[in-house]
C-alpha cells in the first residue's frame, strides 16, 4: 500500500470515526430526552465521550489530509487512551450491576426491591446524605408518585398495575407492612404494621414524604441506576469493538505509510 493509499484509508477511517462519534452523541441526547432531571447520571459522560471521539477523529482526518505525522500519532495515542478508558468503565459497570434483583410478591404484578441486594458502590452512593438529599428533592418534584392517583383511578386498576422500581419503592410502603390500600396514593396507617421493617414507620401519605426516606426507595433508585448502567455498558462494549477495529486499521495504514515514505 502506497503512501497515498494509506492516507486515503486513514481519511476514511476518521470519517467513520466521526460518524461513530455522532452516533454516541445521539445516544446521549436520546438518554436525556427519556429521563428527567433526577435520572441523568450518565447522560453528560456519554455526550462528553461522543464529543471527545469527534475531536480525535478531526485530528486524525486533518493529519491524513495534511500528511502530518505528528497529528496522526496524537490521533492514535488518544484513540488508544479512549479504548482503555471504555474497557475499564465497561468492566467496572458489569461488575457493579451484577448484583441486585427484585423480589416477587404474591398478588402483585411488579417486584419489590431491597437495598442490601445491591453492590457496595450503589450502597455508598445512595447512603451518602448529600447525594440522597439531592435525589429525594428531585423525586418529590418529579411528581412520579402523585401521578399514580391520576393514572390508576380505581383500586382494582392500581392492584393490577405494573409499577416501575421507583414507583414501587418510593410511592408506597413495602407489602410486608400490611397497610390496607385505600387508593393509589393513600394507605390506612391506623393499621398496626405486622412487620418490624423500619420503612413501615417512615412511610407517610403526605405528597412530600411518601416513602422517600425508606430503604425501599433507595433500592428502587438502585435498580433504575443498575438498568441505566447496564444499557450504557452494553453500548460501550459495542463501541469498544468498533473503535478497536478502526484503531487497528489506522495503525496498519500508518505503518504502511511510514514504510512507503522510508523508501523515498
Amino acid at each position: 500500500m502506497g503512501m497515498g493509499s494509506s492516507n486515503f484509508v486513514i481519511r476514511w477511517v476518521n470519517f467513520l470515526t466521526m460518524l461513530l462519534a455522532l452516533a454516541v452523541v445521539i445516544f446521549g441526547v436520546w438518554m436525556s430526552t427519556h429521563h428527567d432531571g433526577c435520572r441523568k447520571s450518565l447522560t453528560l459522560p456519554v455526550l462528553g465521550l461522543g464529543a471527545f471521539i469527534f475531536i480525535i477523529s478531526i485530528i486524525g482526518f486533518v493529519g491524513a489530509v495534511k500528511k502530518n505525522t505528528m497529528l496522526l500519532w496524537i490521533y492514535l495515542i488518544m484513540l488508544c487512551i479512549i479504548l482503555v478508558a471504555i474497557l475499564v468503565f465497561t468492566v467496572l459497570a458489569f461488575i457493579i450491576t451484577n448484583n441486585g434483583s427484585g423480589h416477587n410478591v404474591s398478588g402483585l404484578r411488579y417486584k419489590e426491591y431491597q437495598l442490601k441486594d445491591y453492590s457496595s458502590w450503589f450502597l455508598k452512593q445512595l447512603n451518602n446524605t448529600n447525594n440522597w438529599k439531592h435525589l429525594k428533592s428531585c423525586l418529590v418534584k418529579s411528581e412520579d408518585c402523585n401521578n399514580l392517583a391520576k393514572q390508576y383511578k380505581t383500586l382494582k386498576q392500581y392492584k393490577m398495575a405494573k409499577l416501575t422500581p421507583i414507583e414501587a419503592g418510593c410511592c408506597r410502603p413495602p407489602s410486608e407492612c400490611g397497610y390496607p390500600v385505600i387508593n393509589a396514593s393513600y394507605y390506612d396507617l391506623s393499621f398496626h404494621p405486622i412487620s418490624s421493617n423500619n420503612d413501615c414507620k417512615l412511610y407517610k401519605n403526605s405528597r412530600a414524604v411518601k416513602c422517600y426516606n425508606c430503604d425501599s426507595c433507595k433500592a428502587g433508585v438502585a435498580q433504575y441506576m443498575k438498568t441505566e448502567w447496564r444499557v450504557v455498558a452494553i453500548f460501550n462494549l459495542a463501541l469498544f469493538v468498533v473503535l478497536s477495529m478502526i484503531y487497528m486499521v489506522g495503525c496498519c495504514a500508518r505503518r504502511n505509510a511510514a514504510q512507503s515514505q522510508s523508501k523515498f
